[in-house]
């Protein structure tokens, strides 16, 4: 399910990825930040046993659906969907907010990203779970946006996350020609910071990083300013070149 807001008709068409069980509406502030220069693409993943598969086959639904796009911004297992996307030709650009292209880059919990499965059926998250990983109090009515919450989500996330070591990891995206940010809280629980320079080592030479202090696992979500902030000028140069002139120029001038 896609929900596209009104922006830049002459901006880059960007999706905004989820993670493993959060919903694509929790994009909703940051994607607000980002109509004066692109036009933002929430994507709510299919549910259900059918929907129920590794990152590359997920891709390839997402593709179906959206076809080719300007950029993608993925959050956590996103990241994986996103690399999917990239490295097959679909997407000019990947930012990755707390986010992996494989599991190892997570280190040694990369090994047990399966137990997510089973830890969002047994453990019904709730607000405790969702305002841990946004690292700061989440409100009653935002709780669904952060952590799955219904038992078709946390069913979905219990074969997605079984799914995931089932297929092969996308390829490094370092040889190819695709420009890539990286952002991450230095507060992220699920995904630490020390992640931050192996994927970076994955990604294309210079690829920027950037650290934000007092984000969590969600940093779109925590932190909307600061995303759109550090977004908007990677947003512009991935512009067609009619936009990136006038961008160069100053917009309005």
């Amino acid at each position: 399910e896609l929900t596209d807001l009104p922006g830049n008709d002459e901006g880059p068409r960007v999706l905004l990825l989820p993670g493993l069980g959060a919903r694509g509406s929790g994009f909703r502030e940051l994607a607000l930040r980002l109509t004066d220069v692109a036009r933002p693409v929430m994507v709510e993943y299919p549910e259900g046993e059918h929907a129920a598969c590794g990152a590359r086959a997920l891709a390839e639904q997402v593709l179906r659906v959206t076809g080719t796009v300007d950029a993608v911004v993925a959050s956590s297992f996103g990241g994986m969907v996103a690399a999917h996307l990239a490295a097959g030709g679909a997407t000019r650009g990947v930012a990755f907010l707390g986010a992996f292209t494989r599991t190892e880059h997570v280190g040694p919990r990369g090994r047990l990203i399966a137990m997510m499965g089973p830890i969002a059926v047994l453990g019904r998250p709730g607000r405790v779970a969702a305002s841990l990983a946004a690292w700061r109090p989440v409100a009653s009515h935002q709780v669904a946006d952060v952590v799955p919450t219904t038992m078709l989500e946390r069913l979905t996330t219990l074969r997605r996350a079984f799914s995931i070591h089932a297929e092969p990891p996308p390829p490094d995206l370092r040889p190819l020609n695709v420009s890539c940010l990286c952002i991450q809280g230095d507060r992220d629980v699920l995904v630490p910071p020390s992640s931050l320079e192996r994927l970076a080592a994955s990604l294309p030479e210079g690829t920027p990083r950037h650290l934000l202090r007092g984000a969590g696992h969600v940093p779109y979500f925590s932190h909307p300013e600061e995303c759109a902030r550090l977004l908007t000028p990677w947003l512009q140069a991935l512009a067609p070149a009619g936009l990136a002139v006038l961008t160069a120029r100053g917009l309005g001038e």
